[in-house]
């Protein structure tokens, strides 16, 4: 059983992604004055009186929602309650009780779950606004007043979440899950993957690009193992992000990234790899992520006995620096080869974390300068003492020697295909570091 869950939920724009950034204690959602910024869910992990549980910022609950993408937002935040342990209604101050408030509060009480109302944007100390009191009118018990941009009142909203929670008996650690980012240029099927893997509509899909603003993180259990995936926004061409959320919004993509184990790095088959798709797989290389390209839409492609060996070859040569990680072609509307991923996702893991004894690697080392000489220049030839591993996710080798400026990155790159030889670390990059003589630690 997963940690305690905590839904922040309530009408557009009373605070929520705020009252979210603030218990998580960092800038994780993206916060606008415009109404319908936070669209998917948002989840963090907190901590208070050593109770570990997460949080989740849902799209603001529009009772009377017409538009598309209001429904969606209003979708998501039922899916967030029905998944919740204790329910956070947030309210304004400055609008008082309004009949959307009402309604919000009915269909909580409704939901038999624990429900803390919150009256936000109580940013002033001393005498208590008389407003206040008119949210009693609700029906859900005394109100917490707050602050979500001082943090005035969080502690108490904190302190009744944790005494509404489950014994913690019930709940077991989560190290062991993958976290899992799933990127790639807007509009190529990460979201639809998501949905597919999680069998159930987890994540807005539309075919405007750009409908998934923030990083959403899923967690999600079967028989290979547990995971997080991380669904992000769609990475544009610096040329084509003139909207500020949309800024926001790359920035948290890089931001997955960087929180991943592992990068699903999506491009669209029938387009192959464009100029866009290299920059994101170079975001997730440079990071030193352990990578699977995946290709989808491979249901639209006309195809022979050879169209796939000849599009993984393109996709290889395209993403040259990048030889090192597996491609599977999948469609994510059919689900053809998606279960697959699991398995790559696990291999490729597990690859990056490989460690790799001083003893062995020498060996391998010595067997490589048997097979090809170390460069030379001017009459001196590159002398190799010894290399060890100093790390992992990714690897990370150390070599000593006598010159650096001889260490040509030439034979670099053979020395690192020798050692991906010998003991594989397929789908992760690999760190060298050329320390010579005389060289402080």
């Amino acid at each position: 059983m997963s940690r305690p869950l905590v839904a922040i939920v309530g009408r557009p724009n009373v605070g929520k992604s705020m009252l979210f950034n603030r218990l998580a204690g960092r800038r994780l959602s993206i916060v606008e004055d415009t109404p319908g910024v936070t669209r998917d869910r948002l989840y963090a992990e907190c901590e208070w009186n050593g109770r570990k549980f997460d949080i989740v910022d849902t799209g603001g609950i529009e009772p009377s929602a017409d538009s598309e993408i209001l429904l969606f937002m209003r979708e998501q935040a039922l899916l967030a309650i029905d998944a919740a342990d204790v329910i956070v209604l947030v309210t304004e101050i400055g609008t008082g009780v309004t009949a959307a408030d009402k309604t919000v509060a009915d269909m909580l009480k409704r939901s038999g779950k624990p429900v803390i109302l919150v009256v936000n944007k109580m940013d002033s100390t001393g005498d208590v606004d008389p407003a206040f009191y008119e949210f009693y009118s609700l029906g859900l018990g005394d109100p917490i007043s707050v602050s979500a941009v001082h943090g005035h009142g969080t502690g108490d909203l904190l302190d009744e979440c944790v005494a509404n929670f489950p014994p913690e008996s019930e709940y077991e650690a989560d190290d062991d899950r993958i976290r899992v980012a799933v990127i790639g240029k807007p509009n190529v099927g990460k979201s639809s993957l998501v949905n597919l893997i999680l069998g159930e509509k987890r994540v807005i899909v539309s075919n405007m690009a750009g409908t998934t603003r923030d990083a959403v993180d899923t967690y999600f259990e079967n028989k290979y193992g547990r995971y997080v995936f991380i669904d992000t926004a769609g990475i544009r061409r610096r040329s084509k992000v003139d909207d500020r959320i949309e800024k926001f919004s790359v920035m948290r993509a890089k931001l997955a990234i960087d929180r991943a184990d592992v990068c699903l790095i999506m491009i669209d088959a029938r387009e192959g790899v464009t100029e866009q798709d290299t920059k994101i797989a170079g975001l997730a290389h440079e990071a030193g992520k352990a990578s699977v390209i995946v290709v989808n839409k491979w249901d639209l492609v006309e195809k022979d006995g050879k169209t796939m060996d000849k599009l993984r070859k393109d996709v290889l040569r395209d993403l040259s620096f990048m030889s090192y990680a597996p491609v599977l072609f999948i469609s994510a509307l059919t689900g053809q080869r998606t279960e697959r991923i699991f398995e790559l996702v696990n291999y490729v893991n597990d690859q990056s974390a490989m460690r790799i004894t001083t003893g062995m690697l020498n060996d391998v080392l010595a067997d490589a300068q048997a097979r090809q000489q170390p460069p030379t220049d001017k009459g001196r030839r590159l002398k190799i003492y010894y290399m060890t591993q100093t790390g992992v996710r990714p690897p990370n080798f150390v070599v000593f020697c006598n010159s650096r400026e001889l260490f040509h990155f030439s034979y670099q790159r053979y020395i690192e295909n020798q050692i991906r030889a010998a003991f594989g670390l397929e789908g992760t990059p690999i760190r060298i570091v050329i320390r010579q003589k005389g060289d402080k630690e």
